[in-house]
């Protein structure tokens, strides 16, 4: 993707500190960013499901702010070292990779109110990934603190010239983000599962018609997730050819 772009942010979102260890996730990204041109970002969360590979995850965000501390110490080109409760990087410690930046845009992606505050004082934006709800995202913005921070939602997205098709396709790939969002998602009452909270499906006109309701509700970005359409390659055709040029994109 570097060697074939010219404009566009690359990056990943998200990884996670605790199958990645910090010094990794910086490396990866100092490379990223050094064959890109300086267009790496770096997205990082807690994760979901890892409890699915035996990982208990203890204090999760003191983890994510000392893999902060880490990750932007090695991009800097800092080697005072560190000393921290989850992580430690020993003194004379560098990236083997060459930097471009002394630092990467910071992505934090969390539904934990807490998270959020702490994303709002360090991160350049905040992704609440799994949801197409408008309504959530006025309180998403209260959480993190200030109106500096850009506000990025994503969900699995299904367009198609056949609508109902659509809908039938998102059905089928959101099911494992309903439960983990459902529980985390305030505005919506406990048996309360609309598919239209969950995801973006339906024709090209209504897919750009959701993208612009969550503009509206504060959204600075809004990422269109996989499986783009029935087939990938022809729901991103339909999002280049016919969904980008109603948002002016």
């Amino acid at each position: 993707m570097a060697r074939v772009t010219e404009r566009i942010r690359l990056g990943p979102a998200a990884l996670n500190p605790f199958t990645l260890h910090p010094y990794e996730i910086a490396g990866q990204i100092a490379f990223l960013d050094s064959v890109s041109g300086g267009r790496a970002y770096l997205g990082l969360a807690k994760g979901a499901w890892l409890d699915q590979v035996g990982i208990e995850e203890e204090r999760p965000l003191a983890a994510l702010q000392e893999a902060v501390a880490v990750i932007r110490a090695l991009l800097a080109g800092d080697d005072a070292g560190f000393e921290g409760e989850h992580f430690t990087l020993a003194p004379g410690a560098t990236l083997a990779y060459p930097r471009v930046r002394d630092r990467v845009p910071l992505s934090v992606g969390s539904w934990g109110p807490q998270t959020l505050r702490w994303a709002g004082s360090v991160a350049d934006e905040v992704k609440v990934g799994g949801t197409a709800n408008p309504e959530l995202l006025p309180l998403v913005r209260e959480w993190i603190g200030n109106d500096r921070v850009r506000l990025v939602t994503g969900c699995v997205t299904v367009v198609d010239e056949d609508g109902d098709r659509a809908r039938e396709r998102a059905r089928e790939v959101v099911g494992p983000y309903v439960d983990v969002v459902a529980r985390h998602d305030p505005t919506l009452a406990p048996a309360e599962r609309p598919l239209e909270s969950f995801c973006i499906a339906g024709t090209p006109e209504e897919v750009a018609e959701r993208v612009v309701e969550l503009w509206e509700a504060g959204a600075d970005r809004v990422e269109l997730g996989t499986p783009q359409g029935r087939t990938t390659p022809g729901g991103v055709d339909l999002v280049c050819d016919r969904v980008l040029p109603r948002l002016n994109c």
